[in-house]
């Protein structure tokens, strides 16, 4: 029970914030010091909870902060409980190959019994049958059949991943972000795009393109490893992977060889060389 001396109208952060931690904002009276250190920021711990840590650098955590603001989250660590509630939650939703496979055999199984003892009936007990006992069971071995048809059409056949793209473009920088995206798709190509190199190696774990276009500075991990990673890996060696770069040509060709990189593009970029580019899409 609330303990309140005085009539106190909680705001709406208050409510989210005893909805998030299921704590008090207020206690007899006063707004408590793990509400404040709540809107600060601070983890808000408890004898059932756990602390984790996470580092990211200055300008990942801006770009956070900048999208905080913008959707109404008081804090990043907010934001991070809600967007990993939502993944997992995601993830549970949506099922996986096997998920399919498991589902139709579970389907069938009875399915099976239903349709086979519909076909007994009908083939061995037909004179025993009143006209609409006959008919019932007519109607049910045909709408097993429909049913099994379903199950085939849809279960069988699970749905491919429609997030298919041509060409994978890995870089921290917006502007150049655009400028390729809108200089492929206005010939016809899908892309797909990310500012981080190891969410980069996610992606290729869903889908391969035809190409990568990999800047060499990067937030988290910087190009010249993340095509190494791409290169030593048995399933996706075969892409080719080509950096968009304004580090310098002299260092560029001293790790072409050791990265096992297809080539490269300085910038800013001159579109004509990117005509070597369309024969692998």
């Amino acid at each position: 029970m609330r303990h309140i001396t005085k009539e106190v109208n909680l705001t709406e952060e208050m409510i989210r914030y005893e909805k998030e931690t299921g704590k008090n904002a207020i206690w007899r009276g006063a707004v408590t010091e793990k509400f404040k250190k709540w809107q600060r920021g601070e983890e808000i711990y408890g004898i059932d909870k756990k602390a984790i840590g996470i580092l990211v650098s200055d300008e990942i955590k801006a770009k956070w902060e900048k999208f905080a603001d913008e959707n109404g989250f008081s804090t990043i660590s907010n934001l991070i409980r809600k967007s990993v509630n939502f993944y997992i939650d995601l993830q549970q939703k949506i099922p996986h190959i096997e998920d399919f496979s498991i589902i139709s055999h579970e389907l069938k199984r009875p399915l099976t019994s239903i349709k086979g003892y519909a076909h007994l009936l009908i083939e061995n007990h037909r004179e025993e049958l009143s006209f609409e006992a006959l008919k019932k069971v007519i109607e049910i071995l045909d709408n097993s059949s429909i049913l099994e048809n379903k199950i085939i059409t849809i279960l069988d056949n699970p749905p491919v991943d429609n997030d298919q793209y041509d060409i994978l473009m890995v870089d921290d920088d917006e502007s150049t972000i655009n400028l390729l995206r809108d200089f492929f798709q206005s010939r016809g190509f899908k892309c797909k795009e990310t500012f981080l190199g190891n969410e980069a190696i996610e992606f290729l774990n869903t889908y391969l393109p035809k190409l990568i276009l990999l800047d060499i500075l990067l937030p988290d991990i910087n190009g010249f490893d993340v095509c190494k990673i791409i290169k030593s890996n048995k399933n996706l060696k075969h892409i080719p992977v080509y950096y968009i770069t304004a580090v310098t040509e002299v260092e560029v060709n001293t790790k072409l060889k050791e990265t096992g990189a297809n080539g490269y593009f300085l910038k800013p970029f001159n579109f004509s060389e990117f005509n070597i580019l369309f024969d692998y899409l």
